[in-house]
This record gives structure tokens, C-alpha cells and sequence, in this order.
């Protein structure tokens, strides 16, 4: 995945329910555009510029995928989408919705239809101020003056009052944080990396990779399976416990919960694929002597995909061990994923067929596995 991107995001409106107008805007962001890591206070302030009603401002951190160009296109349709209609005079007028992007990082960008960072933020006491809430100790790229200067040095002498209601944080509606533990399972080019990075980014959740690339038996099994496949398992089996071990154990007390790329029972089931079946019968009475006192999953949420899509994947990251993998070979990974997850009676399960979403590129789909999943913690 290309790297995420924090931008900051200024809101005001003057019209109707103003404070519902914010609220409707944060919502539409975090659907939209990204994860909303802080919001500010709300602020009232007299209107600039123009004669017409008080303003209830903020400001907001997001992290996002989306461009400069396109965040602003993200920007300018959730204005629409609330009521916002066209400017018919010159200069300042009343608006439901206004939304600015104030900073895109430290970036520097400057066309016809865009500025950044916003042009007029050194005169603005209704953008320093909220904006402070959430960005500390930053100098502005080209002022080279930090944010707390600027408002010292603004001229603008309007009033500014925080009004004691807070703006919601859309993510807080998703209960991660009823679990301690979840691990994120699937087939070979799943998602699963993927998908528990997102959520550990989002929802501020300790993140545990299983370190398979530096499995030095991996790339020679894919070439010799029969040769390579005891030695293989065998491998992982003493890294993964190690790995878990050491990642289970270790408390971050800066993080709400821990989510995995898997689960330690991977093992096993790619054992019963690889392994004839005396090899397999060693091997999962080592697994259980290993593994008994591990800890297991609060959540275990397995990816479905189907072998077309799979493949699409594999290629996609270009790992040149995996170029040969055959269709037959994850058709069996994921019939032993599925065997095994019907037999579980210990484990909180969640399967979620992902066949027909790319929550990589769609945030929407993303959003719509997190429903899911959020439905499992609501109905537990």
C-alpha cells in the first residue's frame, strides 16, 4: 500500500443547524476520505467580511490515501452533498458547510484551483485557534513561523468563544476496543497484512506482522515442496511461537488493543496440506505441546477470496516465490482453513467474503468490513 498521508481539515458553518452541519461533514470525512485522528473544539466566532450570523468553527486531523487534487474534489462533494450551493456574488456569504484544507503535511502546492497550506491562515484567529487543538509544535512551511506565533501575530481581533459541545469521532462507533486481541486470517494474497495495518492505523491498535520474509526455507519450498515441507513448517512453527510469544507479552500501554496478520493456527493447516500424513501426525503433536499455553484470539476474522481474485493478488505484489503457486494448492489452503474453522469451538469466529470488495482502493468496502466486523462485537 502507498503510504497514508495527515492532513488537516478546517469546518464552519453559519446556516441552520450548524453544529449538525460539522457533525454531517466529519461523518462524510472519515466515510469518504480517511480516519479522523482529532478533532478540536467548536468555536463560535462573528463572521468575517460580510454581515450575517455567528460561526461555529473547527478543525480536524485526518490520515488519508487521497491526493492533494483529489482530497479537495473529496472536499468540494461533501459540500455539495450537504447543501452548499454555488456562490452567486463576489466575496464572503453564509453557508451551510465550508471546508478548507489548511495543511497537507508540509506539502507546498500552489495552481489555479488549489493552494496548500491555505493562503490566508496567518489572518484567520477562527482557523489558528482550533487548529492548535489539534496540531502542535509546527512551523508553517513557508511563514516559517510556528502556529502559536502566528496567533500571537495575528491581526484579526475577533472574538472567540469554545462552546461546550464536542464533536464526535465517527471511528468511536466501531468497538474494537472489546477485545484485547484479534487476529486477521486468509489465503495466500487475502489481505489480511493489509486489512490489520489499516485498523491498527485507524483505531490505534498494537500491530503484529508475522515476519514470513525472512523464512529462508520459503522461496525453496515453493521450488521443492516435498523437499522443503517438513523444514518449512518445522521453521515456522519455533518463529511463529517465538514471534507470538514475545509480541503477546509485551504490553503498549499507548494502544488500545493488538491486532495480528494471523493466527498460530495457520500451522497446522498448512501442514495438513503440505505434509504426507505421518510427517502430519508428528508435526501437530509437536503444534500442541508448542502452542498449549498461548494465547488465543478474542476475534478471529478469516477473509474469504475467491482463487481468481487470490491469484489477482499474488501477482499484484510480485513476490517471484510465489509466481508459480497453482490455483490446486490454494483451493486446498482454503478448503483447510474452512474445515478447520467449522470444527472450532473455542474461537470467536467471523468469516467475510471479500470476493467482490477492494477495500485497498474502495474506502467504502473498507468501511463495509469494518461493519461486519463491528456487528460481531455488537452481537457478542
Amino acid at each position: 500500500m502507498k503510504p497514508s498521508k495527515l492532513v488537516y481539515i478546517a469546518l464552519g458553518s453559519n446556516k441552520g443547524n450548524k453544529l449538525q452541519y460539522l457533525q454531517s461533514a466529519v461523518d462524510a470525512i472519515f466515510e469518504t476520505i480517511g480516519a479522523v485522528k482529532k478533532l478540536s473544539k467548536v468555536y463560535k466566532t462573528p463572521a468575517l467580511g460580510f454581515e450575517g450570523d455567528d460561526f461555529y468553527n473547527a478543525c480536524i486531523k485526518v490520515e488519508t490515501y487521497l491526493s492533494p487534487k483529489k482530497l479537495l474534489q473529496a472536499l468540494q462533494a461533501i459540500e455539495k452533498n450537504l447543501g452548499r450551493s454555488e456562490k452567486i456574488a463576489e466575496g464572503y456569504e453564509s453557508r451551510e458547510i465550508d471546508l478548507d484544507i489548511i495543511f497537507y503535511e508540509s506539502e507546498v502546492i500552489n495552481d489555479k484551483n488549489l493552494a496548500i497550506p491555505h493562503p490566508e491562515i496567518q489572518n484567520r484567529k477562527f482557523v489558528l485557534q482550533p487548529l492548535l487543538d489539534v496540531l502542535k509544535e509546527f512551523e508553517h512551511p513557508l511563514l516559517n513561523k510556528t502556529l502559536e506565533t502566528l496567533l500571537e501575530e495575528c491581526d484579526d481581533d475577533s472574538v472567540i468563544e469554545p462552546i461546550n459541545i464536542w464533536l464526535k469521532n465517527p471511528r468511536k462507533s466501531y468497538a474494537f476496543k472489546d477485545y484485547n486481541y484479534i487476529a486477521i486470517e486468509g489465503n495466500i494474497g487475502a489481505g489480511k497484512t493489509s486489512l490489520a495495518n489499516k485498523i491498527a492505523q485507524d483505531f490505534n491498535a498494537k500491530l503484529i506482522l508475522e515476519r514470513f520474509a525472512d523464512n529462508a526455507f520459503l522461496p525453496k519450498f515453493y521450488k521443492e515442496p516435498e523437499r522443503y515441507a517438513f523444514t518449512l513448517e518445522m521453521s515456522f512453527l519455533a518463529d511463529r511461537y517465538q514471534q507470538i510469544s514475545d509480541d503477546l507479552s509485551q504490553l503498549d500501554l499507548f494502544k488500545d488493543f493488538m491486532v495480528s496478520d494471523y493466527d498460530v493456527n495457520k500451522s497446522l493447516i498448512f501442514s495438513k496440506v503440505t505434509l504426507p500424513d505421518d510427517e502430519f501426525r508428528l508435526y501437530r503433536k509437536l503444534f500442541y505441546q508448542v502452542y498449549k499455553d498461548i494465547a488465543k484470539p478474542d476475534l478471529y476474522v478469516y477473509l474469504y477470496q475467491n482463487t481468481e481474485r487470490l491469484q489477482e493478488n499474488i501477482k499484484k505484489r510480485g513476490r517471484k516465490y510465489e509466481n508459480d503457486i497453482q490455483d490446486e494448492y490454494l483451493e486446498k489452503i482454503n478448503s483447510g482453513y474452512l474445515e478447520f474453522l467449522k470444527s472450532q469451538t473455542e474461537l470467536n469466529v467471523k468469516i467475510i467474503d471479500i470476493s467482490e470488495r477492494d477495500f485497498v482502493k474502495n474506502r467504502k468496502d473498507y468501511l463495509w468490513i469494518l461493519n461486519e466486523i463491528n456487528d460481531e462485537v455488537q452481537g457478542s
